[in-house]
């Protein structure tokens, strides 16, 4: 048995005897405050020049493995179990010190299955790291990370991970985003009279545009029912693919949005959220067209409940009641001098 508890032909070698040989792992070099990596990366062939830098890493030996076929090396093991867990919209890189990096291939919306991750990693000298489910990402973005804790693993272990996520496969995928056909139904009396002036298109169409889609009509109305559940059912029957509704969506007597969206006949899926800034927020559907009534907190809060729903129906995702009310964990923004989202614990 070596160090790390494994029955390895693993021989131990002084640098200076090593001239040669080749290094059966990376080597870490740290450079206080400026640089973390590989200082000499794992197949390198050991020179006499090496021998004082080694040294400096505090390596006075190096290990020369010899592996049975009973186990696998740390590389070999990141890379079947990135192969094992990846769905087909993202790809992963060569191990660097055994870690093996998950990317995503899209935009979109990352999905991991939280209770299989768990089995994962509860078997032991393996680690899978992940971003949190539902996280928006980037194309070309890091959203999960894996390596086994030994420099070397039982191929049973391995086979045993893949095993267990033959039938849960991908335990983590990115959903791309859809690019939608917007239509926008801006309620308020004081808006439509003039009164105020419509910043709909600087604070709402701007992220809509960023995602990739586009508002393709908005319709301006009085805080009317009946106006506002006609321009809904305009929208439908243009083929939008997604309303939103700005306005109207207050405790307020005549604020009545939610009574227009429901007397053109769409079904209140849940209003009111645990979300904050977003609480009056309603989602409803009308003839399988989703519809977002929006608070007023889309006008002067950077990221709102907004900013949760709207990847997620870009996605694809059908979003529940349940769902809405189980957001209330992670519903708080923080409202940071700074805004870091998504990188920040609002709506995680």
């Amino acid at each position: 048995m070596n160090f790390w508890g494994l029955e390895t032909d693993m021989k131990k070698v002084k640098v200076e005897k090593a001239v040669g040989m080749v290094l059966a792992h990376d080597i870490t070099r740290i450079i206080p405050g400026k640089f973390k990596g590989v200082g000499f990366k794992k197949g390198h062939i050991v020179k006499k020049k090496d021998i004082p830098e080694l040294k400096k890493l505090g390596k006075n030996h190096i290990y020369v493995l010899n592996l049975s076929a009973d186990k696998l090396h740390e590389d070999n093991a990141a890379l079947r179990i990135a192969w094992a867990i990846s769905g087909e919209q993202l790809h992963w890189t060569d191990p660097v010190e055994g870690k093996s990096s998950i990317i995503s291939n899209t935009k979109g919306i990352v999905k991991v299955k939280p209770a299989v991750l768990l089995k994962i990693n509860k078997l032991g000298e393996i680690i899978v790291s992940t971003v949190k489910n539902n996280f928006p990402c980037q194309k070309d973005q890091i959203v999960a990370a894996t390596r086994i804790i030994p420099l070397t693993i039982s191929t049973k272990k391995i086979e045993r991970l893949e095993l267990l996520v033959q039938n849960q496969h991908p335990v983590i995928n990115v959903k791309p985003y859809r690019k939608l056909n917007v239509g926008a139904v801006v309620t308020g009396s004081e808006i439509y009279e003039g009164i105020i002036q419509d910043e709909f298109d600087k604070f709402v169409a701007k992220k809509v545009n960023d995602y990739g889609s586009k508002v393709v009509k908005k319709i301006q109305t009085p805080d009317n029912p009946g106006a506002i559940g006609n321009a809904v059912g305009e929208l439908r029957d243009l083929g939008c693919d997604l309303i939103l509704a700005t306005g109207g969506l207050s405790v307020d007597p005549d604020d009545v949005t939610r009574q227009g969206i429901k007397q053109i006949g769409a079904e209140i899926i849940a209003y009111g959220a645990p979300v904050l800034p977003g609480a009056m927020f309603l989602y409803a559907k009308l003839d399988g067209i989703p519809i977002l009534g929006l608070p007023a907190c889309v006008y002067y809060h950077e990221t709102t409940i907004f900013d949760l729903i709207f990847p997620r129906v870009l996605a694809g995702d059908e979003i529940t009641k349940n769902e809405i009310a189980q957001m209330g964990h992670g519903g708080l923004c923080l409202d940071c001098d700074k805004c870091q989202f998504p990188v920040c614990p609002f709506g995680k």
